[in-house]
């Protein structure tokens, strides 16, 4: 029996993405997330004015006379979302925990995929792969979709975003779109996402809280990290200390944004009091604009 304040949430989320995807996303995503491009379809005779390139030429040479290919591109695309369902996520300053938000991405980008005829699949992660959903098409599976997110219990709590990336490489052969939903709290998976991206579009979405990035000025604090338990103590009325755990926090964000640029893959910064529409509307355009 799920919670009616969890039922509350979800039916909140997908009313207000669908909204989205109607009124401000129309036709934004399908200018910006094409079919994966061609398949082979047949050869014939070839016939003046085809395109010499286009010759199939072992086919040509066993029939005597030339053949060309003929090509038809591909309508359906598949969008993988990877959902970061680490303890971390829990967390929340004034905007609510960042799982939320992540919730709010999936949903409006399943709603734009699906209005685009497109499937939609899921892996949910943590230091491990605790679930996937194969893709399909249909509003339905968007609210199941949303669903598993608040209802799901995972068994992991860290994060390990190398072996997501292994095991949707060994499930996932046709081209996909890739949005990897997370707070990136993790090191060490750029080998990954560099091989993952020779065959998919892989695209991080960073969702962070700016709140987290300062310590609450309450004297001698005791923080535990939500993924390993770990307690530790700071004097928080220190500047220094302040400043310190401030500079951490930046370069971690940093270190984020460095390593999808190594692995010539995009990323969008998240924070929990941002507006998802917005923010997502912004990276559409920026990336048409970069397609043109």
């Amino acid at each position: 029996m799920i919670p009616a304040h969890i039922i509350k949430k979800i039916k909140r989320i997908h009313i207000k993405s669908r909204r989205s995807v109607n009124n401000i996303m129309a036709g934004q995503y399908k200018s910006v997330f094409r079919g994966s491009g061609i398949e082979f379809e047949e050869v014939r005779e070839y016939a003046p004015g085809d395109d010499v390139k286009t010759i199939d030429w072992k086919v040509s040479a066993r029939l005597g006379k030339p053949f060309v290919k003929l090509y038809k591109e591909e309508r359906e695309s598949i969008v993988m979302l990877m959902i970061d369902m680490s303890s971390s996520l829990k967390f929340g300053t004034f905007s609510g925990p960042k799982l939320d938000k992540a919730a709010e991405v999936a949903s409006v980008l399943a709603f734009n995929a699906i209005r685009n005829n497109d499937k939609v699949g899921v892996i949910f992660f943590t230091d491990r792969v605790e679930k996937y959903i194969p893709p399909k098409k249909g509003a339905s599976h968007i609210w199941r979709v949303i669903k598993e997110i608040f209802t799901f219990s995972p068994q992991g709590t860290g994060t390990n975003v190398s072996e997501a990336l292994d095991y949707l490489s060994k499930i996932s052969r046709k081209r996909s779109f890739v949005f990897i939903l997370s707070d990136f709290l993790d090191d060490g998976y750029l080998k990954s996402l560099r091989q993952i991206r020779q065959r998919h579009e892989t695209i991080g979405v960073m969702i962070y809280d700016t709140g987290g990035f300062k310590l609450p000025e309450k004297g001698i604090i005791t923080l535990s990290d939500f993924e390993t338990g770990r307690q530790i103590m700071f004097d928080a009325f220190n500047n220094r200390i302040q400043n310190e755990f401030t500079a951490l926090k930046r370069a971690g964000h940093k270190k984020t944004l460095d390593l999808f640029s190594k692995a010539k893959s995009d990323v969008i910064e998240l924070e929990t009091a941002a507006s998802v529409s917005d923010t997502l509307l912004k990276y559409f355009k920026s990336r048409e604009r970069r397609l043109r």
